[in-house]
């Protein structure tokens, strides 16, 4: 299969008989995707190769649309282009020939996750050949932009109905999130993290609206430890201007297993408990609308 702007994703919108009436909340899960294209050309086994996503995370918040919420999903995986990086978050190692543009790789680039990732864990490289440039520049024309417009359409369509909108962006985090971020921790990692940009992307009262919901279902939660959101936040979240965007990680052995990727007898309870918190979240941007 190949991607084209029209198949990069999956948008639900709210509405329908018997429903609430739509809300400025929109859900998006960037890393989701589970469909892999014939020109990806990796050399690592698909299983392992597939590690690298946030499998399910459209699945455990599928409720989003029935509480008048808008759901965005990649259907391409992030391994292949991630749509939570800036286009100029690029390895330039990667590349058999030199960018047209400027190049700014951060710190997940180096780590091997930028735009085009390098690896899916330490020692295993996802390529056993350089990336042409027209390849590369095909997948952001075929997925990264395709995903952004829609992401952007939703959110601004949204501010413009309502003066206001809060995104939530859905992710899902391994089992070791602390070594893959070379941290070196004693604690043991939480089920939820909420990263908001040390507080820069969101009003505190969704954290707070959030983490009550999660902790009364027996989850544990912490903030902006250790990932804080990264380029999607970033962009939308101007709480000045009534753009609240908050970023979720869900600990994977919570619903599936890591190796398989198969849901696990903890998947259920946790999507209800994520259908529970999408009804308080839609219960406080009501609220905040009055």
């Amino acid at each position: 299969m190949r991607f084209t702007p029209d198949t990069a994703f999956r948008l639900q919108l709210p509405g329908g008989q018997d429903l609430p009436p739509e809300i400025p909340l929109i859900c998006d899960s960037p890393h989701s995707g589970i469909e892999y294209p014939d020109d990806f050309d990796s050399c690592l086994p698909p299983l392992t190769l597939r590690r690298g996503e946030d499998t399910h995370v459209d699945a455990l918040w599928q409720a989003a649309p029935a509480q008048g919420a808008t759901l965005l999903a990649a259907r391409f995986p992030r391994s292949y282009i991630d749509p939570n990086r800036e286009l100029a978050d690029l390895d330039p190692a990667l590349l058999a020939e030199p960018w047209p543009e400027p190049l700014a790789p951060g710190e997940k680039t180096r780590l091997g996750y930028g735009l085009i990732w390098r690896q899916v864990a330490k020692d295993q490289p996802i390529y056993a050949r350089k990336l042409s440039v027209a390849e590369v520049q095909a997948r952001i024309a075929n997925c990264w932009k395709p995903y952004h417009a829609a992401l952007d359409a939703a959110v601004e369509r949204a501010h413009a109905r309502f003066g206001a909108v809060w995104h939530l962006n859905l992710h899902s985090m391994p089992n070791n999130a602390f070594e893959r971020l070379g941290l070196t921790r004693s604690d043991a990692l939480a089920d939820f993290v909420l990263g908001d940009r040390d507080g820069t992307t969101c009003e505190p009262a969704l954290l707070d609206v959030i983490e009550a919901s999660l902790r009364g279902h027996g989850y544990s939660v912490a903030r902006n430890d250790p990932y804080k959101g990264v380029a999607l936040i970033g962009r939308i979240g101007r709480p000045a201007e009534r753009r609240h965007s908050l970023q979720i990680e869900i600990r994977r052995p919570l619903y599936m297993d890591e190796f398989s990727r198969e849901r696990n007898a903890g998947f259920e309870p946790l999507r209800q408990c994520l259908t529970a918190t999408l009804a308080a979240v839609a219960a406080h941007v009501r609220s905040q609308l009055r």
